[in-house]
């Protein structure tokens, strides 16, 4: 994978950004260390990315214990009860 240093990237923001989308992924060093990758948007929503879980389904998947996915769901629902008149007198 080709490799560019911070300051480089910086200042060829634009080439860097063109050479993602024409010969794939591109690392980004800081003091000589794998810092960030920039990839192309395609290639980055292809892969599966970004991850479109729900709030929800994320606290579905943490461990529970003590509770069944039933309960957690009913936790998280929203209530259909009109909103209530507040007198401000």
């Amino acid at each position: 994978m080709p490799s560019w240093q911070l300051q480089e990237a910086k200042n060829r923001l634009s080439e860097l950004v063109d050479r993602a989308i024409a010969d794939g992924p591109q690392t980004i060093t800081r003091h000589g260390k794998p810092a960030a990758v920039v990839v192309a948007h395609d290639q980055w929503v292809r892969r599966g990315h970004p991850n479109k879980k729900s709030v929800l389904e994320v606290l579905m998947s943490a461990p529970r214990p003590g509770f069944t996915a039933q309960e957690v769901r009913r936790l998280f629902r929203r209530s259909r009860a009109r909103a209530r008149k507040i007198s401000f007198d």
